[in-house]
């Protein structure tokens, strides 16, 4: 027995005053509304409504039960809205997962622009580089593509991107622009490296002749497992990194960085939003979604259009 049904049906019984005017309101047949009062009033072990054939009135228990139901019914139809309202309205805290690269470069930067759009939307942001996220504890998870997540998370591509090589114009006046993959051997590269591991050869590859690859064994004046900080290196010109261009957008649109040695790449990356769940979603989670994919992939569109170029004709 659906209790919580025979509940409602038994409340407008009585305020329908009649079991035939309960089946029409609630839009159920006459002898569903008969059969979950009945099944209520067994439940309960009482009876709660007088039957004759010309009128209805309650007993002493059901005038008691029905006071409280009233009650209970209210208080779980005003929670029900106030669930509801976190789906339907641009309005609540949004709960946001992000490594840390995506969160001081993605996340954060879009803050602004969409409250000014939607003002009751608060954020609350974790950062975590944890291999293995929590993105059912969040609305959104903002994940390298690489991360594995459980099968019943719904994953949406934000960007395609790919990790190129850059420099601080002031490192290229000073140390000249490399023409070719070799000549970063004789480069001051700012390199990442995995906790734990050594250095490998770095693996180039070139997208205009078929993805042909080369390895290099490239020297290191830094190297750092975080990717902002080997980012922040290059702004002051320490040297040549390989960083995602998607990352890379605004500095190099600003020419705070020049990109060196096109077309070659270093990876293929992407970025994704993992989220625990469709159905329910809130709107405040789906419409920033839309708003971080447009956005991204705007910042990277603009950067073929407004990119200075790089000294020595890259």
């Amino acid at each position: 027995m659906d209790r919580l049904q025979s509940m409602r049906v038994f409340q407008a019984v009585v305020d329908e005053g009649g079991f035939a005017a309960a089946a029409r309101k609630l839009d159920l047949a006459p002898a569903v509304v008969t059969r979950l009062v009945t099944d209520l009033e067994q439940h309960l072990g009482v009876r709660l409504l007088q039957r004759t054939t010309r009128r209805l009135s309650l007993t002493d228990a059901g005038q008691a039960y029905l006071a409280r139901l009233r009650s209970i019914l209210g208080d779980i139809d005003e929670a029900h809205g106030a669930a509801q309202s976190h789906t339907h309205q641009m309005a609540g805290t949004l709960r946001i997962l992000a490594p840390p690269v995506a969160a001081a470069h993605m996340v954060a930067p879009l803050v602004a622009g969409f409250r000014r759009l939607h003002p009751g939307v608060t954020f609350d942001i974790d950062v975590d580089d944890s291999p293995h996220p929590a993105v059912h504890e969040y609305d959104l998870a903002v994940l390298s593509g690489a991360v594995q997540v459980d099968a019943d998370v719904i994953v949406r591509t934000i960007i395609l991107s790919q990790a190129v090589f850059c420099a601080s114009p002031a490192y290229l006046r000073r140390n000249g622009t490399p023409k070719q993959p070799q000549d970063l051997l004789q480069h001051q590269c700012l390199r990442l490296r995995t906790r734990g591991a050594r250095l490998r050869p770095m693996t180039l590859i070139d997208p205009s002749r078929d993805d042909l690859a080369i390895e290099l064994d490239l020297p290191a004046v830094m190297t750092a497992n975080h990717t902002d900080t080997l980012l922040r290196a290059a702004l002051d010109g320490a040297g040549i990194s390989s960083q995602p261009v998607d990352l890379l957008a605004p500095l190099l649109k600003t020419g705070q960085l020049r990109r060196v040695l096109a077309p070659w790449i270093t990876n293929r990356l992407s970025m994704v939003a993992a989220l625990p769940s469709r159905k329910f979603m809130p709107l405040r989670t789906r419409a920033f979604v839309d708003y971080l994919v447009e956005q991204t992939r705007l910042a990277v569109a603009g950067l073929g259009r407004n990119a200075p170029p790089a000294p020595g004709g890259e």
